[in-house]
């Protein structure tokens, strides 16, 4: 087939069964499309299973549910982002392609964010279209489970219990796209493999994975928290024995037979017994089981299966200002606050670590000290630490930060987490609900979104972000440390301060 326009909706053969897309201009859309077999009854909190396959044609022309979460309404910085309906049976993909021929076009698969308890691949803003328009790519995005379905872990005797339920989802969509992306026009020896935030740390742990063949070729880690440690398996249970308090049941058998809806409510009170003032903190996290993640996820990417990968990673300048910069708790923080928790980071140094943030930025308050600090933390000194291991092992890794600041709440976010998802996209009409938008001037907005949007294309399909529209970018080596800052004005820092 050659370009989608004007035709009837088409059909394509998968190892399940056929399935029927819709064509929405000039592409040809799958939608909730199973990738494994539905995990409920039985199949809850076990490892993602192969489906069984349909007999006759599936109508994939509707998005699948995503997985149970809570809906965020009137949200400041990303607006109500929950997706309904969320149903348990979510495990299914969405597939973007220019066409279901045989061209072999590289493939992005992208997996959202959300701090593993939010998110879905219906969401407008995560729509493959721009890419598949814009680069001639294959898009797939898709659902896992998430928060208490995704995430709890439990003791096991018979080892058939996995801490990281919602990464063998993961691989069974990678697998899924292995074995019938090329008929849907896809090249599945070309693949990058995509995330924001929890997706990144996703993106990580599954370059971890492969066995006889690699799942893909390249990573694109957007603000990966690379400094937020799994947990260990002792720290696991302990977290599963708080949430198992707090719903008021005694053990996983009582807890398999409730509704999923009693599942994810509970969920709000193991963020509030987790939650440390000035910290990022999640309520569920991945944990270190020694089958699904036997080492941290950036390991992978330098010694591990992942190591010959190419990475393209980077941050936004004040990544904390999404959990921080509104809100009264952080706007009013003192500055006995933030060297208290300065402390956990530089011990008896905190003092003169809080003189140095607040030399870096004229007129700081607290709150931007706490801001800068638990970015640099989080973000920034791990995803440049990670670049230096990867230069000094010679390994391809392009580095970036995002630093292009909103106006909106006054200009108190910056350049906050998420901000570069509709740069890197391009897609501001889908992020319409978004109040951290507000009031960008739409000119440099779109030249920067413009820069972005092609350079992912570029490394998508070369493993090289570079293009004609934008000034070189080298890769991050150990003589200039070249990074990337997209701004106002984009160009090459060497030596990122």
């Amino acid at each position: 087939m050659g370009s989608a326009q004007g035709r009837t909706a088409p059909v394509v053969n998968t190892r399940s069964g056929p399935v029927r897309g819709v064509v929405e201009d000039d592409l040809v859309v799958f939608k909730g499309v199973p990738y494994a077999a539905p995990p409920v009854g039985p199949l809850r909190w076990r490892p993602a299973q192969p489906h069984q396959g349909w007999s006759g044609t599936l109508d994939a022309t509707a998005y699948g549910p995503g997985s149970p979460q809570a809906v965020r309404e009137g949200d400041p910085i990303l607006g109500g982002h929950g997706f309904p309906p969320f149903d348990e049976d979510c495990l299914t993909l969405n597939v973007w392609t220019p066409g279901t021929d045989d061209a072999r076009r590289p493939v992005l698969v992208w997996i959202h964010g959300g701090a593993f308890i939010s998110g879905s691949g219906a969401m407008p803003n995560y729509s493959g279209e721009t890419f598949a328009r814009g680069g001639d790519l294959v898009v797939v995005n898709l659902n896992y489970r998430l928060g208490p379905l995704g995430l709890l872990s439990f003791a096991s005797d018979d080892g058939a219990e996995c801490g990281n339920v919602w990464l063998t989802d993961q691989l069974a969509a990678l697998r899924w796209v292995q074995d019938n992306i090329a008929a849907f026009g896809g090249d599945p020896g070309n693949v990058t493999v995509a995330g924001q935030s929890a997706g990144a740390l996703s993106t990580a742990a599954l370059a971890g994975h492969g066995g006889d063949g690699r799942l893909f070729r390249r990573a694109i880690l957007q603000s990966v928290p690379l400094a937020m440690p799994l947990a260990t398996p002792d720290e696991s249970l302990a977290r599963t024995a708080a949430y198992l308090e707090i719903i008021g049941v005694k053990d996983v058998d009582e807890l398999r037979n409730l509704p999923w809806p009693r599942l994810v409510e509970a969920t709000a009170g193991l963020l509030a017994a987790t939650t440390r003032w000035g910290h990022w903190t999640a309520p569920f996290m991945p944990v270190l089981d020694g089958s699904t993640a036997p080492r941290q996820p950036a390991l992978n990417l330098l010694d591990g299966p992942g190591a010959d990968i190419d990475v393209l990673i980077g941050w936004t300048s004040e990544e904390s200002a999404f959990t921080f910069a509104l809100g009264e708790t952080y706007a009013s923080a003192t500055r006995e606050q933030v060297l208290r928790r300065a402390r956990d980071g530089f011990g008896d140094g905190a003092a003169e670590a809080y003189a140095a943030y607040e030399a870096a930025r004229p007129g700081a308050r607290p709150i931007d000290v706490l801001i800068d600090l638990t970015t640099d933390e989080l973000f920034r000194k791990p995803t440049l630490a990670f670049a230096e291991a990867r230069a000094a092992r010679g390994r391809p890794v392009w580095a970036y930060e995002f630093g292009f600041p909103t106006p909106a709440h006054e200009g108190r976010l910056g350049a906050p987490h998420c901000l570069d998802l509709p740069f890197v996209f391009d897609n501001f009409a889908a992020w319409s609900h978004a109040p951290f938008l507000a009031g960008m001037d739409t000119g440099s907005r779109d030249g920067l979104a413009g820069t972005m949007h092609r350079a992912w294309i570029s490394f998508i399909r070369s493993g090289d972000p570079n293009h004609p529209a934008m000034p070189r970018w080298d890769r991050y080596d150990q003589q200039s440390r070249t990074t990337m800052r997209f701004d106002t004005v984009t160009t090459a820092v060497s030596h990122h301060r």
